[in-house]
């Protein structure tokens, strides 16, 4: 029982990391008053993208940079439609996802001609798991070898970064000036262009940083946890962290924490596939189907009152205030 325990927490590590990762994305944008709703579709081109740079450079660090830089430009774009000229953020959301959804296959059928994918990625062109001191030597010691060998080690560096990650961006957020305006963007954005700051630029700032955030975790499903890009791989990951974000109330450490009760919930409908009740087996497809589920059921009921910066989704125009 501890070991499956343990196997199912190291799977939920795996699983919500991308998650984690879209969803302090999302909350720079949201924290700035910008409906994200690209996360999916920015997942999805960074996963494409840094596959085919790590495939042809043989280098998964050119590919980290690579996924980032379609991520930062898509998100530039999305502001530009939002901020610049003042558009629906949602439409510009879905326009982004659709397009990324399309170009990504397409691309990979031209470049790669294996229906959509990338080919396999090995050796330099992956982030590979690292194992970290003394974890063979320690894995078969009752519980702490196994907690320390296959908890804790045994993981991509893209995994470990969320280490430094999540608590920078509670104090980005929190603890310094930039954070502070940009909160204050979110909530009074006449109030700080009274002030003398420019609304535009913190908020193209925050779409930047989105990108760079969403654009690790894209790599990291192609490059590093799966070694291949795959169409459609995101699989609804980008809607998902939205949830994260919403269930955790667009703080930095409650979203990771229903981040990972979602990766959890998709690593245990990962486990459940193949079981049976009685003689009937139960299909794939409604396993599959649970984490999607439970996340509507827990958003429904357990979320409690979520408060929304105030300006969310309002366009700013210095002539209309």
């Amino acid at each position: 029982m501890f070991e499956t325990i343990i196997l199912m927490l190291d799977a939920t590590l795996r699983v919500a990391t991308p998650l984690i990762l879209a969803a302090l994305a999302g909350m720079f944008c949201e924290r700035a008053g910008i409906v994200n709703i690209a996360l999916e579709g920015k997942l999805l081109a960074a996963a494409f993208t840094g596959a085919a740079m790590a495939h042809v450079t043989g280098s998964a660090w050119l590919g980290l940079l690579a996924g980032i830089g379609i991520s930062v430009l898509l998100s530039l774009l999305h502001g530009f439609a939002a901020i610049t000229h003042r558009g629906d953020q949602v439409v510009s959301g879905m326009a982004i996802n659709v397009l990324a959804a399309g170009l990504t296959v397409t691309l990979g059928r031209h470049w790669f001609h294996q229906g959509g994918q990338t080919p396999a990625l090995s050796g330099d062109a992956r982030f590979a798991p690292i194992n970290l001191p003394g974890a063979e030597a320690l894995s078969d010691v009752p519980v702490i070898g196994l907690l320390y060998s296959e908890l804790i080690s045994g993981h991509s560096i893209l995994i470990y970064m969320l280490i430094v990650i999540v608590p920078a961006t509670w104090y980005l957020l929190f603890k310094t000036r930039f954070g502070l305006r940009l909160r204050a963007v979110g909530e009074s954005p006449s109030a700080v262009d009274t002030a003398g700051i420019s609304v535009a630029k913190v908020r193209y700032s925050a779409v930047i940083i989105c990108g760079v955030l969403v654009g690790i975790g894209g790599v990291y499903l192609s490059v590093a946890q799966t070694a291949q890009f795959i169409p459609n791989m995101s699989a609804g990951k980008g809607y998902m962290a939205l949830a994260a974000l919403i269930f955790g109330k667009w703080r930095p450490f409650t979203a990771m924490w229903a981040c990972l009760l979602f990766g959890f919930l998709d690593a245990l409908a990962i486990r459940m596939q193949g079981v049976t009740i009685g003689d009937f087996p139960i299909p794939v497809q409604a396993i599959e189907a649970i984490p999607y589920i439970l996340t509507v059921f827990l958003l429904a009921g357990f979320i409690g009152k979520a408060i929304a910066p105030k300006a969310i989704g309002v366009p700013y125009s210095k002539e209309r205030e």
